[in-house]
C-alpha cells in the first residue's frame, strides 16, 4: 500500500495535521485482530529505548523479527515525540503512566500506537528539513500509513502501520501470544 501522508491543516506542508480514520488500531473492525501487547511508560527520556526494547521482545514472540528494526524505529520516534511534547513533568492529572504504546497484529498489517495526555496533533516538519518533526517524516518514510486520532476525554494516539508479508504457499502464519508488558520499576 503507498504512503498516503496525513492531511496538512491550512493547506502548508509544516504544522499541525487533521486526524484520518482509514485504520486506526482501536476503531475500525477491518482486519482481524491476531495479537496485541501494551505497555505503561512514565513519561521520562528513558522512555523510548524502553519502547524499542518492548516491540523488539514482542515481535521476537511473534515470530515477526523482519519487522523489528522498521518497528523500533517507529515506536523509538512517537514515543520520544510524547514525552519530549506532550508530558508534563509537573502536572498530577498525567497519572503515573501518561504515555501508552501499543502493538496490535492484525492479519494483513501490525499497528504500533502510543498514547499521550497532549491534545495537541502533531507537527511534521517541512521536506528535507532536520529537527523538530522531522521523525515523523522519517516514520511516513518507512511505514504503510499512519496517522492521529483524539483521544477522550484528552489526549491523542499516534499509529503506524507496517505491512505483513503474505505467508509463502503451504505454509501457516506463526500463532501469536498477547505479551505481558515488563514491570515498570518504581521511581
Amino acid at each position: 500500500m503507498p504512503n498516503q501522508p496525513p492531511v496538512p491543516v491550512g493547506g502548508g506542508e509544516a504544522g499541525p495535521v487533521r486526524p484520518r480514520r482509514p485504520r486506526h488500531p482501536t476503531g475500525d473492525p477491518g482486519p482481524r485482530l491476531a495479537g496485541f501487547a501494551a505497555c505503561g511508560l512514565d513519561g521520562k527520556p528513558p522512555n523510548a529505548a524502553q519502547a524499542r526494547r518492548f516491540v523488539a521482545a514482542t515481535l521476537g514472540d511473534w515470530s515477526l523479527d523482519a519487522l523489528i528494526p522498521e518497528a523500533q524505529l517507529i515506536v523509538g520516534e512517537l514515543v520520544g515525540n510524547a514525552v519530549r511534547h506532550a508530558v508534563d513533568p509537573g502536572s498530577p492529572a498525567d497519572g503515573e503512566y501518561p504515555v501508552w504504546l501499543g502493538v496490535f497484529l492484525r492479519s494483513t498489517e501490525l499497528v504500533c500506537a502510543v498514547a499521550d495526555p497532549s491534545s495537541r496533533p502533531p507537527r511534521p516538519a517541512s521536506a528535507g528539513r532536520p529537527g523538530p518533526g522531522s521523525g515523523l517524516a522519517l516514520i511516513a518514510e518507512v511505514s504503510a500509513d499512519w496517522s492521529w486520532e483524539p483521544t477522550p476525554p484528552r489526549g491523542k494516539t499516534v499509529w503506524a502501520s507496517l505491512a505483513l508479508a503474505p505467508a509463502a504457499p503451504g505454509r501457516v502464519r506463526p500463532a501469536t501470544a498477547v505479551r505481558t508488558p515488563p514491570a515498570v520499576p518504581p521511581r
